[in-house]
C-alpha cells in the first residue's frame, strides 16, 4: 500500500497533521501502537490532568464556600466518580478523534512502527505484519516520563503522570520529584483535594523556565496553601515501605531528612519516543535522543519529517506538536508554510494561581544586553479578581525600551493560561507596548489586567 504521507503517532500533533493532510488532498495514513487514538495529551496526559483540575477547583469552591454567602455542610467527594468523569471526557475525545479520521479519509493502523528506509515503514499489530510505502514519512512518536535511575513506577506507590491519574482514593500524603509544570499541578490539586503535598526540587526555584518572579510568587502561594516547597533539594535512596514511599532528601542547607508518604509522583521532565523506531535505517539525526530538524520540520533524512516531543531545541507542548505538523504538511503539499518563532509559542500552567506566558524573560532580556522597560499589574487592583476571590499574582511586560516592540509577557493569576492569548496575539502581530495601550478592554474583566501592566510600562497604569 503506497500513500502521500504515513503518520508514526496520533497524539494532537499526528492527528492534526493527518486531518490537514486530508484537507490538502494528500492520501494518508496515520499508525498508532495503542488501541486507541489521541496520544500521551489526550489518555494520560494534558486533558485529564485538566479534568482533575477543575473538580479539584469545584471541590475548594463548595469547601470554602462561607465568604460567598453560601453554607455547604457535610460536602462530600466520591473520588472514584471524579475519575469515571475523567475517563469519560477521554474517551469522548478518542471517538472524536476516530471520527475525524474517517472523515478525512484518513487511514488508521493500530501496531508498532519501524523504519526500514526508502519510504518503506513496517507495521507490525493485531494483524500480523505489513509494508506500508510512503513518498513523505512524519514522524509523531512523543515521549514518555522519566524515571529516576534503578525505579520502576507501579500503581500503589511510586507514580509517574499515568499511574497518578487512575488513584481510586485521595492520598492522604503525596511527595513530588520536580516542580516543573507537571509537578506543581498535581501539587495544587491534590493539595485542593485534601491531601499534604510537599514538591522538591534540585534547581534553584519552581516552574525553573519561567520569569524568576512568577516562580517566587508561586512559591509564596503554594506555602501560604500549606504546600512543602523545596528547591536547591536531592532525593535519592528512594524505597517502598509497608505504608508507602521513604526517601532521603538533602535540603539547600545541607540537611538531610527522611521523608515519608502515602505516594510519591517523580515529575522530573519527559523522554523523547525515538529509540527502536528503525533510525538507524535513515540518514536522521539525533541530540541526545532528540530528532534534529530545520525550521520546516524536515530531517537530515529525504522525506522524513519530525513532529512533537521528539524534536530538539523545542519545548515539549501539545500546542508545539499540532503548529510544527502544520507547518510540515503544508511543505509536502507544496502550500504556503510559515516557520515556527519560537518566542511566540505560548506557555501554560494550570495551577491556582495559573500561569501563561510568552517571549523572553527579564533575566534572558538582560543577558542579551537588551534595553528594556518592563510594566507590571497585580490582580489585587483587578475589580473583576476581587469578585471572583482570586488576588494572587501579577502581569508582566518585557518591552523594547526604544520602539516598544513586546519581547515578553508573564503572567501569574486567574486563569492566566487563557489570558495569555491576547498577549500571543499581539507578539504574532508585531503589535507595540502603544498599540496595547489603545486597546479598549471590557470591564469588569481579569483581562484588563493585561491592558493595565501594558500602560505600566510607561507608568501610566490607572489602579495602582
Amino acid at each position: 500500500m503506497s500513500y502521500d504521507l504515513i503518520i508514526i503517532g496520533s497524539g494532537p500533533g499526528g492527528y492534526s497533521a493527518a486531518v490537514r493532510a486530508g484537507q490538502y488532498g494528500l492520501k494518508t495514513a496515520i499508525i498508532e501502537r495503542h488501541s486507541k487514538l489521541g496520544g500521551v495529551c489526550l489518555h494520560v496526559g494534558c486533558v485529564p490532568t485538566k479534568s482533575l483540575l477543575h473538580t479539584a477547583e469545584v471541590w475548594n469552591h463548595f469547601t470554602h464556600s462561607e465568604a460567598e454567602g453560601i453554607s455547604c455542610e457535610n460536602p462530600r467527594l466520591n473520588f472514584p466518580k471524579v475519575i469515571d468523569r475523567k475517563n469519560g471526557i477521554v474517551s469522548k475525545h478518542a471517538k472524536g478523534i476516530d471520527f475525524l479520521m474517517r472523515k478525512n479519509k484518513i487511514e488508521t493502523f493500530h501496531g508498532v512502527a519501524t523504519l526500514n528506509g526508502g519510504g518503506k515503514v513496517e507495521v507490525r499489530g493485531e494483524k500480523g505484519t505489513q509494508t506500508l510505502e510512503a513518498k513523505n514519512i512524519m514522524i509523531a512518536t512523543g515521549s514518555e516520563a522519566r524515571m529516576l535511575p534503578g525505579l520502576q513506577p507501579d500503581p500503589e506507590s511510586i507514580l509517574t503522570n499515568i499511574e497518578i491519574l487512575n488513584l481510586n482514593s485521595v492520598p492522604k500524603t503525596l511527595s513530588i520529584i520536580g516542580a516543573g509544570a507537571v509537578g506543581v499541578e498535581f501539587a495544587s490539586m491534590f493539595n485542593k483535594f485534601g491531601t499534604k503535598v510537599s514538591v522538591f526540587e534540585m534547581l534553584p526555584r519552581v516552574v525553573p523556565v519561567e520569569d524568576e518572579e512568577i516562580s517566587a510568587e508561586l512559591e509564596k502561594v503554594f506555602k501560604r496553601e500549606k504546600i512543602r516547597v523545596e528547591t536547591g533539594a536531592k532525593c535519592e535512596n528512594i524505597r517502598k515501605t509497608p505504608n508507602g514511599v521513604v526517601m532521603t532528601v538533602t535540603l539547600k542547607n545541607g540537611k538531610k531528612e527522611e521523608v515519608e508518604s502515602e505516594k510519591l509522583l517523580v515529575a522530573v521532565g519527559r523522554a523523547p519516543n525515538t529509540a527502536n523506531i528503525g533510525l538507524e535505517n535513515t540518514k536522521v539525526e539525533l541530540d541526545r535522543g532528540f530528532i534534529k530538524t530545520n525550521e520546516f520540520m524536515q530531517t537530515a533524512e529525504p522525506n522524513v519529517y519530525a513532529i512533537g516531543d521528539v524534536v530538539a531545541g523545542m519545548p515539549q507542548l501539545a500546542h508545539v506538536a499540532s503548529a510544527q505538523g502544520m507547518v510540515a504538511v503544508a511543505k509536502i503539499a507544496g502550500k504556503p508554510a510559515k516557520p515556527i518563532h519560537r518566542d511566540r509559542i505560548p506557555g501554560a500552567t494550570y495551577t491556582e494561581p495559573g500561569i501563561g506566558s510568552v517571549g523572553i524573560t527579564e533575566a534572558q532580556a538582560k543577558a542579551q544586553g537588551l534595553r528594556i522597560k518592563v510594566g507590571k499589574f497585580p490582580f489585587a487592583a483587578n475589580s473583576k479578581a476581587t469578585i471572583l476571590g482570586m488576588h494572587d499574582g501579577f502581569v508582566k511586560v518585557i518591552s523594547d525600551e526604544k520602539y516598544g516592540e513586546i519581547l515578553g509577557v508573564h503572567i501569574i493569576g486567574p486563569q492566566a493560561y487563557e489570558l495569555i492569548s491576547e498577549a500571543v496575539t499581539a507578539m504574532e502581530s508585531e503589535a507595540t507596548v502603544e498599540t496595547m495601550m489603545n486597546t479598549i478592554h471590557a470591564h469588569p474583566t481579569i483581562y484588563e489586567a493585561i491592558g493595565e501592566a501594558f500602560n505600566a510600562v510607561y507608568g501610566l497604569a490607572i489602579n495602582v
